[in-house]
């Protein structure tokens, strides 16, 4: 009896991969033509137990790519301490910041300077809240199904971001050195508290949806987002800390002596040291060979703020991107600068085309090119840091640039990334910079009312 029922479900099984096939699945014989495809050599045994034990990337790594790297640069703008953004996705902060706080410490002659993310983070955190509940209250009209519904959702809070929240927030509410208001646990670690807020803020969404649904009136709705604001604002407190409305800066020549004590408020602090003109004064430039060039594209809900503005781009070749790279590391500034990090050797803070070898290791290629990969969601801007270096060779051409990062001193080369310029040819994305490096002709592109794609577009994925 019990192999009666064997057969009949190896027939049942036999019958249904032959239905499949019907439709497109696979068959008894292509599966085995497919399982006939493994040759199972004495080199794929090898392989299998290599794998089974060790990782994958450490495998891949390119033994004839393990030369010293040349840490030596034709052009460097230097600063003074590396940051850590711990576990969170704050990089977007840590590197405008980043740039920033090099200015000032050049100009003011410092031993040093970190503006306080925490403080940055805080508003950030509250204004995107924000965005969210009004966005929700400006869909309401809309089936929980639409596009745009769905995305608000699925997105209410993020510790992500692009250096438009930079500018929004650091111009609204200022800057304060990190003494004045320094990290806590939640924001070097800050899943679980954008987790609970989000959460919050889901909630807060149905509501606000069910109060248009029931016809109340706007004056009530926009009554009760400030009071769901007030319930973010106690998380964002007991989490974070107080922001200072006013401090002492005790500031302090290169060698360590003390210049004057300086009373401020976090706007005259951001008017002193940071740059007032974060919204006037840089332009985002974009590598993204899937869209048309010499175009200018506009993001929606790109921004960190309600009352900001999106912020915009021109997409170039990226030959024309290194070309204001270079005028601007020339002059002795650096920029935020965002890629992807793939193909990174983290023990020598390398990033290279060659570092890995997955092909030879699993017997195949990969082969999509810069294009072919943003278009298959395989690669997109996932990180910001700050471009502070580039290396010309005697023609003027760069070999190699490198980058601040946000992982602290002990990561990478010294807290810094290298990287070959062919790796900065498939990887980099997105350039800011100051308008005075801009060529008019790219300037003048910014004019152009801006193509609008959608906040789920695959290349605005938030930096962390």
């Amino acid at each position: 009896m019990k192999q009666k029922h064997i057969t009949l479900a190896a027939c049942l099984l036999a019958f249904g991969l032959t239905m499949q096939a019907q439709n497109g699945g696979i068959s008894p014989e292509m599966l085995k033509n497919i399982q006939r495809s493994y040759q199972n050599t004495a080199a794929d045994k090898a392989l299998r137990n290599a794998m089974g034990g060790t990782s994958i990337k450490q495998l891949a790594l390119n033994q004839e790519n393990q030369q010293a790297v040349n840490t030596d640069f034709s052009i460097k703008v230097e600063s003074k301490g590396i940051a850590d953004q711990q576990s969170s996705g704050r990089c977007w902060l840590f590197t405008g910041l980043n740039v920033m706080r090099a200015k000032a410490i050049a100009k003011y002659d410092l031993p040093g300077l970190e503006f306080s993310q925490v403080y940055c983070f805080f508003w950030d955190q509250l204004e995107k809240s924000n965005l969210f509940l009004q966005g929700v209250i400006e869909t309401a009209g809309k089936p929980m199904s639409d596009q745009t519904v769905e995305w608000l959702f699925k997105h209410p809070l993020s510790d992500g971001g692009t250096f438009t929240g930079v500018a929004d927030i650091v111009t609204k509410y200022g800057l304060v050195p990190k003494e004045a208001m320094p990290e806590t646990y939640s924001s070097d670690h800050t899943s679980s508290m954008s987790s609970l807020i989000g959460l919050k803020l889901k909630e807060f969404g149905l509501e606000l949806r069910d109060m248009s649904a029931k016809g109340e009136k706007m004056a009530t709705i926009e009554k009760r987002k400030e009071e769901m604001l007030g319930t973010v604002y106690r998380m964002l407190v007991l989490t974070l800390g107080v922001p200072p409305t006013s401090f002492d800066y005790v500031r302090k020549d290169s060698k360590g002596n003390m210049v004057e004590t300086e009373h401020h408020t976090p706007m005259s602090f951001m008017e002193k040291y940071g740059d007032k003109n974060l919204l006037t004064n840089y332009v985002m430039v974009m590598n993204d060979p899937s869209r048309e060039y010499y175009k200018c594209y506009e993001i929606a809900y790109d921004r960190h703020c309600y009352d900001g503005k999106n912020w915009t781009y021109v997409n170039l070749p990226v030959e024309d991107i290194k070309e204001m790279a270079i005028a601007s590391l020339k002059d002795s500034t650096r920029m935020y600068f965002s890629s992807d990090v793939t193909q990174m050797d983290s023990k020598r803070g390398l990033l290279d085309v060659r570092n890995y070898d997955f092909g030879s290791l699993l017997g195949t290629t990969f082969g999509m090119d810069k294009k072919q990969r943003i278009q298959t969601f395989s690669s997109m801007s996932a990180h910001a840091m700050t471009l502070m270096a580039v290396d010309l060779d005697e023609n003027g051409k760069p070999k190699k640039w490198m980058v601040e990062n946000s992982w602290g001193p002990s990561a990478g080369y010294q807290g810094h990334l290298i990287m070959t310029d062919e790796w900065f040819n498939e990887y980099m994305f997105r350039l800011v910079l100051e308008t005075k490096y801009v060529p008019k002709k790219v300037l003048d592109i910014f004019k152009q009312k801006p193509i609008q794609l959608p906040a789920w577009d695959p290349m605005f994925a938030e930096e962390k």
